[in-house]
Order: structure tokens, then C-alpha cells, then sequence
């Protein structure tokens, strides 16, 4: 099995920062997986916080370079919750403000969940349930895991987050060599 991890790689261009797969860590304890899968889409799975366990692909975004090195990435979810993330690779920071609606912030179970499948279930929430005022959460993250999957690799975020998985991504037992989901037992 390859380990992935490429802590000491350099960015500069977006082209670098494009089908990089990172796995960080808020300063509140929160833990996210996320996937630059190509100039305008991205995939994630959270694995700590208050939506631990939900998971999300072909997520339309915002993604531009600042500086070279820096990437200022956006969206807006269907739950109605913004996320706005600046990059740091180089320094294995990121910054990432998350503005949750209140609904998300009183029944976040609802979201716990491939979102994909759930698209009406969350435009449902968001019409049915109180939206302001919303839950800013403004933190900052020291990156991980940082491993180039290739654009549009399907296999990164492509299933359910359990116990463990971030080390066992970190660990190298998570993908093979061609950044291919490993198959094996659920856990």
C-alpha cells in the first residue's frame, strides 16, 4: 500500500491546488476532508463537529487563486449554509468561515447524510425551518494530509465517513497507488 501524503509539496499555481485532496483540523476539533476536483467543483466528508458524518460531491464553487500559493474557495449549499475557506497550503493553513442557517444549527441530524441523495429533504429544511439568525463559525486549521488524487477522480470522496478513516487515509491504507479507493469490508 503507498502512503499519498505530500506535506512538503509547493504550490504556486491553481493548477497545484486543482485535484489536491486535503484532510485538516479546525482549532475548535472539528475534522473535514475536502477535494478540489476540478476549477469548479469540490467533494467532502466531515468527520468532527456538529455535521460529523455528512458527506457531499460535485459541490459547485468558487475557486481562485489570491496569490500564488493562496486559493480563496465559496459555495452555498442547498441546506442554505455558506462556506467561505482560504488556503494556505504552503504553510498547512487554511482559514474557513462557515455561515450555518439556524435550522442547521437546531436539527443538524437532518443533514447527516449523503446530501446528493437528499437534495429536496434539505430544500424542504431550509423552506420549513428558521434560517436567521445564522451560526458563524470563523476558524482556523492546520492541514494534515495533502495528496494529489488527479481532477475528477471519483474514488476520493465516494463513500460514508466511519471512525478512523482520516488515519486511515493518512496512513496509506485508504487508496492505492493510482489514488483508487482500496475495497475492503465496511466498517
Amino acid at each position: 500500500m503507498t502512503a499519498h501524503n505530500n506535506m512538503d509539496k509547493h504550490f504556486e499555481t491553481l493548477d497545484d491546488f486543482l485535484g489536491t485532496h486535503f484532510i485538516y483540523t479546525y482549532d475548535n476539533g472539528w475534522e473535514y476532508e475536502w477535494y478540489a476536483r476540478n476549477d469548479h467543483t469540490v467533494d467532502y466528508r466531515i468527520h468532527g463537529g456538529m455535521v460529523a458524518g455528512r458527506w457531499v460531491t460535485d459541490q459547485k464553487a468558487f475557486i481562485n487563486m489570491l496569490t500564488p500559493g493562496i486559493y480563496k474557495v465559496a459555495w452555498t449549499e442547498p441546506t442554505g449554509t455558506d462556506v467561505a475557506l482560504d488556503f494556505v497550503p504552503n504553510e498547512h493553513k487554511l482559514n474557513g468561515t462557515i455561515f450555518f442557517p439556524k435550522w442547521v444549527q437546531d436539527k443538524p441530524e437532518i443533514t447527516v447524510t449523503y446530501q446528493n441523495l437528499h437534495i429536496d429533504r434539505m430544500h424542504a429544511a431550509r423552506e420549513k425551518y428558521e434560517t436567521y439568525p445564522k451560526l458563524v463559525v470563523p476558524e482556523f486549521a492546520t492541514i494534515t494530509y495533502m495528496a494529489d488524487a488527479g481532477q475528477d477522480n471519483s474514488d476520493v470522496i465516494a463513500q460514508a465517513p466511519y471512525a478512523g478513516m482520516p488515519d486511515d487515509i493518512r496512513n496509506g491504507q485508504f487508496y492505492d497507488e493510482n489514488y483508487k479507493m482500496i475495497k475492503r469490508p465496511a466498517k
